[in-house]
Formats: structure tokens, sequence, C-alpha cells
């Protein structure tokens, strides 16, 4: 059975400038700390995390939507891709990004949910800064 979940931060910078960083193989190098190379476009692959996590864009909303095909080299071979939506909204004091993970393979959800924490939001706070006090 496959399971979901959905994991949210909020950033003191713009829904453009998290929706073009996210797309940009540099930027997302830059934030995430690890090697990333992405197409930007419809149907554009991508590699992330030297090659960990792979997957192809197949939807872009300018500035407000990502949805990509998604998996890891933990899935097992004949698993088929997740599925990763990724939402920006204006704050007040910047952007919240909100990524909804699903279709994950049996036992992985928990550790992925983890790893969005600790390999995308934290140091996309160290690179974006904390947000000021809502």
């Amino acid at each position: 059975m496959a399971l979901s979940f959905t994991v949210s931060a909020t950033f003191p910078v713009s829904p453009k400038t998290l929706y073009t960083a996210w797309l940009s193989s540099e930027e997302h190098t830059a934030f995430t700390g690890s090697t990333a190379r992405i197409s930007a476009k419809v149907g554009g692959r991508f590699a992330a995390w030297d090659d960990y996590i792979t997957g192809t864009t197949i939807e872009l909303v300018k500035d407000k939507k990502i949805v990509q095909r998604w998996r890891t080299t933990e899935f097992p071979e004949n698993d088929p891709d997740s599925l990763v939506k990724i939402r920006f909204a204006k704050t007040a004091h910047g952007a919240t990004l909100t990524l909804a993970h699903s279709q994950i393979p049996k036992g992985q959800a928990r550790s992925y949910k983890k790893g969005w924490e600790d390999f995308y939001f934290a140091p996309m706070r160290e690179y974006f800064g904390k947000p000021a006090k809502e």
C-alpha cells in the first residue's frame, strides 16, 4: 500500500524566488549542499542529492506549483515513481512551501518525511533565512 504525507515551511522570500530556485540546477545545489541537475520544463528530467533522487517534472504553474514523478535509489525496482506536489503561497513575511508526497512505497514514508525536513527545509532556512514571526 502506498503512503502519503504533507509538510510545509515558510521562508522570508517570494514564491517566485522559491519556485525559481527549486528548478535551477545551480540554486538547488546551493540550497541543499549537494549536486542537482534539473531541466526546468514539463517533461524534463531531474536528479538531486548526487543521483539519490531522480524523476520527471509533469506540471508547472509559474511561481505557484511544481508536480514531479519522484523516486530514490531505495525504491524497489518494480515500484512506480511517487508523486511530489509543491505549492508556493505568498505570506505577510515571505512564502510558504507546501509539499505533498504520495504514492510512496510501503515502509518508506517516515524516512522521506524526515528527509524533507533534514535535507531540504533545514538547509533552505540557512540559505534563504528564517522567516519573521507572523
